[in-house]
């Protein structure tokens, strides 16, 4: 389920890059250049490839990475809740505190600029039932919104996989989850208000006759630009602080996978694990970094045959990981519920509460994000997100039964 992640957020990098190149060359309308679908594929595997030469580099250099990441969207905007607080850093704000500035500016910039802003009425009202996806239900699109919502708060368990390389980590790894879930919403919703009122024109957005080729939010970055200066230059070097983001976004994804990779591996839970979990002289699983690309990469190629292929795959990426986050919180509440013996940052008498309503929304969202995104369903706009966390759940179970409750006694303790 991390790997699906790296691979969305990686391709969805490689895809951007593709949109600055069109409208770098004069836009689809402009005759500018349409990179193929294998093109798409080779700047995937660069990124990924890019990501695991940064990982495999020694612990205080991916530190500074990470800090360089903070800087740079200090100037840009924030697209990850991810927390590396690792190496050189002993806080958990240090990256957020950075980030809010970067936020604001573009938040700003982007209606100011626009010489047509939409009205408060249409931004906090307005329901786009004009999608061309065949539904007008208002209550069912803002169902279908969440997912997005939900996608963009995942992540926030790195501060979890990085724990061993973190200060005091019984503290700020807690810290760290519960910054990236406050900032991201309030801030990310600040970003998405701030963008929301230079749409005037949802269907050209998605239209894939527009110079950004349907990429709506390059759209409207270019036409804000274009229509206030004659040039879309301003709204493409924007892109490019966003994409630079983004590509900060996926090098913390695959830090997050190799660490995860290697800690089921220390634990023998997966196949050649003595493999997987080796580190190098610095420290570094670079095993389980390159493992992690090259699935990543691997998971990407079912967009060369079917892009709805794909994205049944990548799907996993929210429902797959939010069912992971809850059935841990599930046991503590459940079974473990008097055994389990709580940590310095804890919730307190609060902590069975929240931990059923959390419960209770991950099973609403995993029966609402498997219903049909489009209408008529057909093979080809059927969701098939059922079918791969099923799948993926069916293989998962079935190797417990069949070997690995033979021999798998839990994790291993190092202390």
């Amino acid at each position: 389920m991390q790997w699906a992640v790296t691979t969305s957020v990686d391709f969805s990098l490689a895809q951007l890059i593709q949109v600055i190149i069109l409208l770098s060359t004069g836009g689809k309308n402009g005759g500018g250049y349409e990179a193929s679908k294998y093109v798409v594929i080779a700047f995937h595997g660069a990124i990924l490839s890019m990501h695991a030469i940064i990982n495999s580099l020694p612990i205080s250099v991916l530190s500074f990475f990470g800090q360089l990441a903070a800087v740079w969207n200090l100037l840009g905007m924030k697209i990850s809740g991810l927390n590396m607080n690792s190496g050189l850093s002993n806080s958990p704000f240090l990256t957020y505190s950075s980030l809010l500035l970067g936020v604001v500016l573009l938040m700003i910039l982007i209606p100011s600029v626009a010489t047509e802003r939409a009205s408060a009425k249409f931004v906090f009202t307005h329901f786009n039932t004009d999608n061309g996806e065949g539904i007008n239900s208002k209550v069912y699109i803002f169902v279908l919104g969440l997912l997005m919502s939900q996608y963009t708060l995942t992540g926030y368990d790195a501060s979890a996989h990085m724990t061993e390389e973190t200060k005091n980590a019984d503290k700020n790894g807690p810290k760290g989850i519960i910054s990236a879930i406050g900032i991201s919403i309030i801030f990310g919703w600040g970003y998405l208000l701030g963008i929301t009122f230079a749409v005037t024109d949802i269907p050209y957005l998605l239209s894939e006759d527009n110079d950004a080729g349907g990429y709506a939010i390059a759209e409207i970055f270019y036409l804000a630009f274009k229509n206030r200066y004659g040039s879309g230059v301003g709204g493409i070097i924007c892109l490019g602080v966003i994409a630079i983001a983004i590509f900060f976004c996926g090098m913390s994804s695959v830090t997050s996978n190799s660490r995860m990779v290697y800690a089921f591996s220390r634990d023998g839970a997966m196949p050649l694990s003595s493999l997987w979990h080796k580190v190098n002289k610095q420290e570094v699983p670079i095993n389980a970094v390159w493992l992690s690309a090259f699935i990543s990469f691997c998971m990407a190629l079912t967009s060369l045959g079917s892009l709805v292929a794909f994205q049944a795959m990548v799907s996993i990426a929210t429902i797959g990981l939010y069912i992971a986050y809850a059935l841990p919180i599930f046991f503590r509440v459940s079974l473990g519920r008097k055994s389990f013996v709580p940590g310095p940052f804890n919730l307190g008498r609060y902590g069975v509460v929240v931990g059923w309503i959390a419960v209770l929304w991950v099973a609403t969202i995993s029966v609402l994000f498997s219903l049909p995104v489009a209408y008529p369903v057909t093979s080809e706009t059927l969701n098939y997100t059922p079918v791969a966390v099923g799948g993926l759940l069916f293989i998962t179970v079935s190797w417990w039964i069949v070997s690995a409750r033979h021999w798998f006694t839990g994790p291993i303790t190092n202390i």
